[in-house]
């Protein structure tokens, strides 16, 4: 790990993926300052307690951005992504360019020696799912500035699963996929842990597009599998292309992107190699999942 500046900014420091991120950084001896709208709320709180330098700004007020920045060797950005728990309300595709753009003017401005940024899995495959093609547009834009730059590409996130927004909901799990169609997911934790590799080893790392996941299987084996681990039977429901008629022209991309174009085409073998302790599902539900499924069942 460089020791000439060892301080890494992390945007959306109290959400799934920020929050990963703090915390992988966080253990493998990184500085980490966590950009947070709110100091005071409970997720701040935590990083700080956690050892984190909290600092307050928001991705759409580029002063806050270029006072936090200063400094820091390099940044880890993610952004809000529209209809994802978590969300404000009336979030748009606009809404997340802006602020990507803003992290990524921001730091070549400052002139930051690496940028970790997390899209998602297959944008460079053009799905037409607009909150996609939001990050491909700032993909775009690091490569265009020559910022030194890793991208990382999560696929699904097992903790979408348990989330009752999107996830489990009344003892089943309804998605696009096909039940025969298999879906790679990768852990949050596991995508701060390959942020933390990648400000590591920038030799490696820098200028590469990872899609990273940690495990493959159908969404009916995903459900036999928090049924195990949860003791609660769940099921699975696959919506049909029919059924798809609704205001949102994503669902049928993604219904198209799932079950027709290949889906996410992630190295799980090569990534574990990368990184040994890769969590798959199982693993997942062990050391956090069924902790998140209690509560949803239970709490």
């Amino acid at each position: 790990m460089t020791t000439r500046n060892p301080t890494v900014l992390v945007t959306g420091a109290t959400g799934t993926q920020g929050s990963a991120a703090a915390r992988q950084l966080l253990a493998a001896g990184w500085r980490v300052r966590a950009l947070v709208r709110d100091p005071a709320g409970t997720g701040a709180q935590a990083l700080e307690a956690a050892g984190a330098e909290v600092v307050p700004g928001d991705m759409d007020d580029r002063a806050s951005l270029d006072a936090a920045i200063q400094g820091a060797h390099g940044v880890f950005s993610v952004q809000p992504t529209m209809g994802y728990p978590g969300t404000p309300p009336g979030f748009t595709v606009e809404d997340e360019v802006r602020m990507g753009l803003n992290v990524v003017e921001a730091a070549h401005d400052a002139g930051v020696r690496h940028l970790v940024y997390t899209s998602v899995a297959g944008v460079d495959r053009s799905p037409g799912i607009r909150r996609w093609e939001s990050k491909w547009q700032i993909e775009h834009r690091i490569r265009a500035l020559g910022l030194p730059h890793t991208i990382l590409r999560p696929v699904r996130f097992m903790e979408n699963q348990s989330n009752a927004a999107m996830g489990v909901r009344d003892g089943v799990l309804t998605d696009v996929v096909k039940p025969e169609v298999p879906v790679q997911l990768i852990a949050a934790t596991d995508i701060g842990a390959f942020a933390a590799l990648a400000f590591a080893d920038p030799d490696r790392y820098l200028g590469q597009a990872l899609e990273i996941a940690g495990d493959e299987m159908t969404l009916p084996q995903v459900v036999d599998a928090i049924s195990r681990a949860t003791g609660v039977a769940v099921a699975y429901r696959a919506i049909p292309l029919e059924a798809l008629t609704g205001p949102d022209p994503d669902a049928r991309a993604g219904y198209e992107f799932a079950n027709n174009r290949g889906g996410w085409q992630a190295d799980i073998p090569a990534l574990r190699e990368l990184h040994p302790s890769l969590m798959d599902l199982d693993t997942w539900l062990r050391a956090e999942g069924k902790q998140q499924f209690d509560a949803l069942f239970h709490g």
